[in-house]
């Protein structure tokens, strides 16, 4: 069987880290999108591209002709009371979470039509867009453009390529590293969700994983759940 290749954004560092580790033991191609990428050293087959997703360039160079997938992982967590968000918040979490995105997708949509099997786009939602939760406005608001991105492209883009998002609960990653800062924390968050325990960069990576290839090639236009029961 052919190697897929893959475009992952944000794939440095926490769940995006994940996915490209699952995707390099699978035998893969993986283009990482990043920053940084110490973390990817040794990893077979990935090739790293180097840019901020707050400014994410308008051709991106270093992707082969054509893609099999695209999974857009940068995220915030800013949680404030409504009255102490101002407007550069709302911009930067639209930006990173919402724009980002959708400035990616449409540089890469020539090297996904490529692909004469179909593609895949997976984004990144939150079960705070679903499930009310102070503090959450900014976050909220931003990823639940994202839910309606997914699905307007969903219907868009088939029957060639599918999108699809993944919202998921509390997970433990550096993004998250300050709501999981002692032992205390940790188990009040982890009580909160009915499976009682916090979830892994695993967790998501594997679903990820399903969604990009071609097993979930009757599945678009959703919006999955990882949350450990949350928003059940």
């Amino acid at each position: 069987m052919d190697a897929k290749k893959y475009f992952i954004v944000g794939g440095s560092s926490g769940i995006g880290f994940e996915i490209v580790n699952e995707l390099s033991h699978r035998g893969d191609e993986i283009y990482v999108g990043s920053r940084t990428s110490d973390k990817l050293t040794g990893l077979r087959g990935v090739h790293h591209l180097r840019f901020d997703v707050s400014q994410p360039p308008d051709l991106l160079e270093g992707l082969p002709e054509v893609l099999h997938g695209l999974a857009y992982c940068p995220g915030t967590i800013r949680l404030k009371p409504f009255q102490r968000l101002t407007r550069e918040d709302f911009l930067e979490d639209l930006q990173v979470n919402f724009l980002g995105a959708a400035h990616i997708i449409k540089a890469c949509l020539p090297n996904l039509k490529n692909s004469t099997a179909g593609a895949s786009i997976v984004l990144f939602s939150t079960v705070a867009v679903t499930t009310g939760m102070p503090f959450h406005a900014s976050i909220a608001a931003a990823k639940g453009a994202v839910e309606g991105l997914t699905r307007s492209l969903a219907a868009e883009l088939a029957p060639r390529i599918r999108v699809n998002a993944i919202a998921p609960s509390l997970t433990d990653t550096p993004l998250a590293a300050s709501m999981l800062s002692s032992e205390e924390k940790r188990q009040a968050a982890a009580e909160r969700h009915p499976m009682k325990r916090i979830g892994s960069p695993h967790d998501i990576a594997r679903l990820l994983a399903f969604l990009l290839s071609d097993s979930a090639s009757w599945l678009t236009g959703q919006v999955l759940h990882v949350d450990g029961g949350w928003a059940h």
